[in-house]
């Protein structure tokens, strides 16, 4: 994959309006950043080829597909190193139910945002993910009882127009 582009200010448009609704057709962006069509269809690809855009998906309410459960498990761990932690990351990567994973400072190690179905599959989850590993000291169950706020919209009025860190 090609290194990032430097983002410009008509980049950083493109991404705004298509991280909202990723449907826009490319003539309605195009009028709203004010570049041609063809320019849009450019930029949006070389985005998409150099990963600044790393997918185009739909967003699934969890709970109307029979998945009303979400969970945060907070995993502690007895060694960082990646060879005790390789097949832990392997299977946490392989998990549909897995929706998100960071790896963290402060007590825990990782935290994990999991959907499930019901308690039962999220036990069965625990057994898949962290039985019989013995580099898992604990881990903690979080259960949302619902959410304020859901999303992956990036705040790009604050991002920088060359895609520079500051």
């Amino acid at each position: 994959m090609p290194a990032a582009p430097p983002l410009d200010a008509f980049d950083i448009a493109i991404l705004d309006i298509l991280q909202k609704d990723n449907s826009v057709p490319q003539r309605a962006i195009a009028e709203a950043v004010h570049l041609s069509a063809p320019a849009v269809q450019r930029r949006i690809r070389r985005l998409q080829d150099s990963g600044v855009i790393r997918a185009n998906v739909a967003v699934i309410d969890a709970a109307k597909v029979g998945l009303p459960l979400t969970i945060i498990i907070e995993l502690h761990l007895e060694n960082e190193r990646p060879d005790r932690t390789a097949a832990m990351r392997t299977r946490i990567a392989a998990e549909p139910a897995v929706q998100q994973c960071y790896s963290v400072t402060g007590e825990a190690d990782y935290l994990l945002i999991v959907t499930v179905a019901s308690m039962a599959d999220y036990e069965a989850l625990t057994r898949r993910l962290f039985e019989g590993d013995d580099n898992i000291r604990r881990f903690r169950t979080s259960v949302t009882l619902g959410w304020l706020k859901s999303g992956l919209q990036l705040p790009l009025d604050k991002a920088l127009p060359n895609g520079a860190a500051g």
